[in-house]
C-alpha cells in the first residue's frame, strides 16, 4: 500500500500538473487570443497560405525563436526565482525585452505580463510586497510572469517549458483557424506533426549556454513591423 508520504508527493505532482494546465489553457483571461506574433502579416504577404506553409513557418519559429529565446530563459528564470535571485530575474527580464524587435512584439509581452500579474493578484497568488522585498521587477514581461506562476504551481522546469511551447502552438493555430481557410482537423494534423518537435525543442533549449541565446527570426520581425500599418487586420500584433 502507498505510504502517506508517497500519497502526499503524488498529490503535489497532480496539483502542479493541473496548475500548469490552467496556465496554458486558451481560457486563461490574459488576452493572448488578441495577438498573432506577426503571423497575420505573413498571411497578408502570402508567405503562409495553407497547411504545408503554416507548418513550415511554425517549425522555423520554434527552431530559431522559441528554442533559442523563451524556453532557455524560462529555465533560467525558474531557477532564479527558486534561489530568490532578484538580480538574475531582472537581468533576464530586461534581456527578453531587448529581443522584441518591433513595437507590437514588445507591447504583446508587456501587456500579457501585466494581465497575468493582475490575474495572479486576483487569485491571491502574488506575495504582498509589504511582507517581503519584491522578487520581481515592477513591470515584468509575460515570460517572467509565466515562470513565476509555474514556480508557484510547483511545476518542474521541464513541465513548464513543455507547457509554454504547447500554449504558443495552440495560440498560433487558433490565429490560423480564424484568419486562414484552415479547418480544425488540419490544425490537429499540424499538432500531431509538431508534438515531437516541441519535445526536441525543450531538450535542445536545456543544453544552451548563455552566449548561444537569442532569436534568429528576420522574417518574423519584418512581418511584425509591416503588421503595424497593415490595412485590414484581426489581431493586435
Amino acid at each position: 500500500m502507498p505510504t502517506e508520504q508517497t500519497a502526499s508527493a503524488g498529490q503535489h505532482d497532480d496539483l502542479a500538473l493541473l496548475g500548469l494546465m490552467q496556465l496554458v489553457s486558451p481560457a486563461l483571461p490574459i488576452g493572448a487570443f488578441a495577438f498573432s506574433q506577426g503571423l497575420e502579416s505573413a498571411f497578408e504577404l502570402d508567405w503562409v497560405r495553407d497547411e504545408a506553409s503554416l507548418t513550415e513557418w511554425l517549425c522555423g519559429v520554434l527552431e530559431d525563436g522559441i528554442t533559442r529565446c523563451e524556453l532557455p530563459v524560462l529555465a533560467r528564470l525558474h531557477k532564479a526565482i527558486d534561489d530568490a535571485d532578484r538580480d538574475s530575474i531582472a537581468q533576464w527580464d530586461e534581456w527578453l525585452a531587448a529581443t522584441r524587435e518591433t513595437a507590437e512584439l514588445a507591447a504583446e509581452d508587456s501587456r500579457l505580463g501585466a494581465s497575468l500579474k493582475r490575474l495572479l493578484g486576483s487569485l491571491n497568488l502574488m506575495p504582498s510586497e509589504d511582507l517581503l522585498p519584491p522578487l520581481l521587477p515592477a513591470h515584468p514581461g509575460y515570460v517572467t510572469l509565466f515562470a513565476f506562476a509555474a514556480h508557484l504551481r510547483g511545476a518542474s522546469i521541464r513541465q513548464m517549458l513543455l507547457g509554454f511551447a504547447w500554449a504558443w502552438l495552440e495560440n498560433q493555430l487558433a490565429v490560423a483557424c480564424k484568419a486562414l481557410p484552415l479547418g480544425h482537423t488540419a490544425a490537429q494534423r499540424i499538432i500531431e506533426q509538431l508534438r515531437p518537435a516541441l519535445v526536441d525543442a525543450v531538450d535542445h533549449a536545456l543544453t544552451l549556454y548563455d552566449d548561444e541565446l537569442g532569436p534568429v527570426l528576420p522574417g518574423l520581425a519584418l512581418a511584425s513591423a509591416l503588421h503595424e500599418t497593415q490595412y485590414s487586420r484581426l489581431f493586435r500584433s
